[in-house]
């Protein structure tokens, strides 16, 4: 039997936030790290530096120190949102050391039209996705409506990428604006890879 068997197996959880978060607990983000370290996975949730006005350089070096950092012997898991979706790219695209996770969420990916009309995060604009392979299980989850990726998170990123793509009707960012204080799906998710991550409950 595989340690990653049960749902219950402690896992090694990172969590990573997008711009101007600074880890609101009523983020769904917290409530995932909190019912999380209750189950006993090892869980990070990090603040990452500057957040209303960030720097890529910055935020791939913490990123860099937070995968090393991760216990080796457990189920590693990455859950990006927003900002740190395409970060995650980023650090794909660079081959940074321990992206080679055994799993990952991208979670309501801004698209780089959207990113370089803010000077603060213009720089984050996703790679260039021909030829890039991620070298891990990914799955993307957006928003049908989402005001950050307006020509769709399937067309800009899902495709291209051939990764498993979830579009939720009227999830908008997936963010506290949109309602996701908790979001049962995620959990789920996060505890079985095969599990769907679906609108949070009404």
């Amino acid at each position: 039997m595989s340690m990653y068997d049960t749902p219950d197996t402690p896992r090694a959880c990172l969590l990573l936030h997008g711009w101007q978060n600074r880890r609101p607990k009523d983020h769904w983000q917290h409530w995932l790290a909190d019912r999380l370290t209750e189950l006993g996975h090892h869980v990070t949730y990090p603040q990452l530096p500057d957040p209303d006005d960030p720097d890529r350089e910055v935020w791939l070096a913490e990123l860099a120190r937070h995968l090393d950092a991760m216990p080796g012997r457990s189920e590693r898991i990455v859950v990006a949102h927003s900002l740190s979706s395409v970060l995650w790219l980023h650090a794909v695209a660079r081959g940074l050391k321990g992206v080679d996770v055994d799993r990952v969420l991208l979670v309501a990916p801004p698209s780089g039209s959207v990113l370089v009309r803010h000077p603060e995060v213009a720089e984050f604009a996703p790679p260039s996705l021909d030829g890039l392979t991620l070298p891990t299980p990914t799955r993307l989850v957006a928003g049908d409506d989402d005001p950050y990726c307006p020509e769709g998170a399937r067309t800009v990123f899902g495709d291209p990428l051939g990764i498993p793509t979830e579009i939720v009707p009227g999830a908008a960012h997936l963010d506290l604006d949109a309602g996701y204080g908790s979001w049962p799906a995620v959990l789920e998710w996060c505890r079985d890879g095969s599990a769907r991550l679906t609108a949070r409950p009404a």
